[in-house]
Formats: C-alpha cells, structure tokens, sequence
C-alpha cells in the first residue's frame, strides 16, 4: 500500500492533525489487511511514524528520488523481510 504524503494548510499546522490523519490510515490499513506500506515524503517527518528507508530492504521506487525521502512501514512484523525490487504504483497516484 503507498501512503500519500499527507497536507496541512499552514494555518493548521502543528496542531496534530497530519499526525492525526497519518496514524488513522495507517490503523485503517492494518485493519483492512495490509502488512506494509509505502510513503515518498519528508525525510524527517515520516519517520516518527516508524517508516524507514525502502532501501532497507532492497525496495527501490519507480523513479528517481533521494534514497532518504522513499521509505516503508512494516505493520506486521517483518512482512518486508523477503520482499525486494521496484514499487509499481496504482494508475490512482499518476492521474
């Protein structure tokens, strides 16, 4: 699953509510199945949610971008252990 970088307008910010938003998909994602997921963002932001670096596991995204700011998720532990090559996103996040 890919996570899209989550926004705030800048008058909200702060507040908790991309945090909010961040664990609530990613509860919702666990309940619906999925074992991980994907997020290309803030190389520090991101983080916090636990996502490492894709590259930790020999996944690479489909496209140029610094190795810090494509990371993964594992929502069961070590469902990426096995797991390597490139992300092929849903037609969704090219539209």
């Amino acid at each position: 699953m890919a996570l899209a970088p989550v926004s705030v307008v800048p008058e909200y910010q702060k507040k908790g509510i991309g945090s909010q938003l961040i664990h609530t998909a990613l509860k919702n994602a666990k309940e619906r199945g999925y074992h991980s997921v994907i997020v290309l963002g803030h190389k520090s932001y991101y983080p916090k949610f636990g996502f490492k670096t894709a590259s930790s596991w020999n996944i690479k995204a489909p496209f140029e971008v610094p190795d810090e700011v494509f990371m993964a998720l594992e929502l069961t532990a070590d469902s990426l252990k096995n797991v390597q090559g490139v992300v092929h996103y849903s037609k969704a996040f090219s539209e």
